[in-house]
């Protein structure tokens, strides 16, 4: 299937020095998820060249010589290529299935290549590759898509350079996605190359992370979908007093990179300073106005007693046991044509009628407890998948790794786009073609064909999401179908995307600031606040209201103590050496 490769104007101001990536991720605490205007360092990619004439080593293989998938020759001696793959406990083996066998017979065979997938733990991925460094046993590639990460792995000596020249030879139409979606300028970190990044397509726009509502519970309370706060606590008080459900704002456990988000708490415009040192999304920024704010109204909801009381015991699959037994308003998720929460949701509560929240524009809202905030949201990086190379490998595994990323992206077999088939599978079996001529996914997750996350975790490192080109052919391609309510859907999503598309024109949507250096203090202090935040968020939450302001004014000192403001200062000073993104 044609790639679509989106063209946006990039308009965040970068300084001559910056040329790396930020962190990645959505509205949500998995992922996530900056932007350039194509402004590179002064050493710019012809500075980069380097004799690649030898880079092949012992096994010889056309590559370097001609360019791209035509000029692939197998090696002279077979080379093991180790791909690092997410397992996230399903019941699919990531590392040996239907899927991993593919790869192998279509495309390690061919160039005298055995691949092999190296299991990393979704939730523990800094512990597994430490534990495969300390094994001398790294995987040729080391992919990411949290910048502080790849920061660590560079700095802890786990990445080789990246000879660009190489990859444009290797791989020219990898080289030539990286150049047209701007993410060249996102390669360097401290002026060296690390980094190949793979597309991100609608990477301003999350409208693919989606919130489920109870949209039976508003009919039969004669409410709308809440935007403002006081509408938002009146909602929640007509659900706790019908019955409906006991904590209608939910609660599990605060803890974790990305928690608590303060996005929509900002004043706008924001101080760019402040968005530098204090805007980043992966260690929660007490000290700031934005997140006491967010924190207090919390604090209201467990008062007025909406939000479950024993939130610090509770993880996410509880969240999403309670709607799957009706007893949540909503439930928030990346949109994918089968969502196994919704299944067990809708066997359980046949008649319910579930809509999809969406985003009208900008909204700017003051409460009656004269807190201001917007419906602001954390945007995608320009960029998806990270991908570093491993100091430890080998110039011939250094090109198979590359080739393996351009066969990935462009390469074919039988005619068919490798990726469709990585994405889709076999017609008949995984996916039929609806009247409309999309691939639709029949079954993916049973018997021999089966895909763990719909083989994401191994396209990844071509593109992030699937797409045919179009925002309506991919929410098409993308939407949750065979659901009750799923001919609803379809204009929902689109009237969601339509919305935030407007929330990025009005300049409200800012990506998080990029650095060129190594924050040390980052790499330091991180997993300690993030314990300390999760102490403290989750004790301000059941404060009185009496006592909230004294009690937030100690833990803000003590965080800062503790080593925000070593980080505050540190992403300051590279804000003033000019080393940083600027704001659009």
């Amino acid at each position: 299937m044609k790639k679509n490769m989106l063209k946006r104007s990039l308009a965040l101001a970068m300084s001559s020095a910056m040329v790396m990536g930020a962190l990645t991720g959505c509205s949500d605490a998995s992922t996530q998820q900056g932007q350039t205007d194509g402004t590179q360092q002064s050493g710019t990619t012809d500075d980069k060249k380097t004799d690649t004439s030898s880079s092949s080593g012992g096994g010889e293989t056309a590559s370097v010589e001609g360019a791209g998938i035509d000029s692939w020759q197998p090696f002279a001696d077979n080379v093991k290529l180790q791909i690092p793959v997410y397992d996230r406990g399903g019941e699919v083996d990531v590392t040996n299935n239907y899927w991993t066998q593919w790869i192998q017979t279509n495309f390690g065979d061919k160039y005298n290549i055995t691949v092999e997938f190296v299991a990393i733990p979704r939730g523990d991925v800094l512990n597994a590759y430490a534990n495969l460094a300390n094994a001398q046993d790294l995987p040729t590639i080391l992919m990411e898509y949290d910048f502080p990460k790849q920061a660590q792995w560079a700095d802890d000596g786990y990445l080789q350079e990246l000879d660009l020249e190489k990859l444009k030879t290797v791989a020219p139409n990898y080289y030539a996605m990286m150049e047209e979606q701007g993410n060249l300028d996102y390669t360097d970190l401290n002026d060296t190359t690390y980094f190949a990044l793979a597309e991100r397509p609608y990477s301003q726009n999350t409208y693919n992370y989606v919130t489920f509502y109870r949209q039976d519970w508003l009919d039969q309370l004669g409410l709308e979908y809440p935007t403002t706060w006081e509408d938002t606590l009146k909602v929640y008080a007509a659900i706790k007093e019908a019955g409906l459900a006991e904590y209608p704002a939910g609660g599990t456990k605060i803890s974790g990179a990305g928690v608590d988000q303060n996005y929509g708490y900002r004043s706008n415009p924001q101080d760019e300073y402040e968005w530098a040192t204090t805007g980043d999304y992966a260690i929660p920024a007490l000290s700031t106005e934005a997140q006491k704010n967010l924190l207090k109204r919390r604090n209201e909801l467990y008062n007025l007693g909406y939000f479950n009381p024993d939130f610090t015991q509770r993880e996410a699959a509880d969240g999403e046991a309670d709607f799957i037994a009706g007893n949540a308003f909503t439930y928030s998720a990346y949109i994918a044509p089968s969502i196994s929460v919704l299944d067990s949701f809708y066997e359980t509560n046949p008649d319910a009628h579930l809509s999809i929240a969406v985003c009208p524009g900008l909204i700017e809202d003051t409460g009656s407890d004269g807190i201001s905030t917007t419906n602001a949201y954390r945007p995608n990086n320009n960029f998806g998948m990270m991908i570093g190379f491993s100091a430890l490998a080998s110039d011939d595994e250094i090109t198979a790794a590359m080739m393996y990323m351009e066969w990935m992206l462009a390469g074919e077999v039988d005619g068919t786009s490798a990726l469709f088939t990585m994405q889709y599978g076999i017609e008949g079996e995984t996916f039929e073609y609806d009247e409309n001529n999309y691939p639709v996914i029949t079954n993916n997750t049973e018997g021999e064909y089966a895909m763990a996350n719909n083989n994401k975790d191994y396209w990844c490192v071509a593109v992030e999401s699937k797409t045919l080109g179009t925002i309506e052919d991919d929410i098409k391609l993308n939407m949750p179908v065979n659901y009750p309510d799923s001919d609803e859907w379809y204009q929902q999503i689109l009237d969601n995307y339509k919305g935030m598309e407007s929330m990025v024109d009005s300049g409200v949507i800012q990506p998080d600031c990029n650095f060129a250096v190594t924050l040390t203090s980052v790499t330091d202090n991180q997993e300690a606040l993030l314990g300390l935040y999760e102490e403290f968020a989750s004790k301000l939450t059941v404060a009185s209201e009496d006592e909230f302001d004294t009690l937030y004014e100690q833990f803000k000192q003590e965080y800062l103590d503790a080593g925000y403001q070593a980080i505050i200062d540190e992403r300051g000073q590279a804000y003033n050496d000019g080393m940083t993104s600027k704001m659009k």
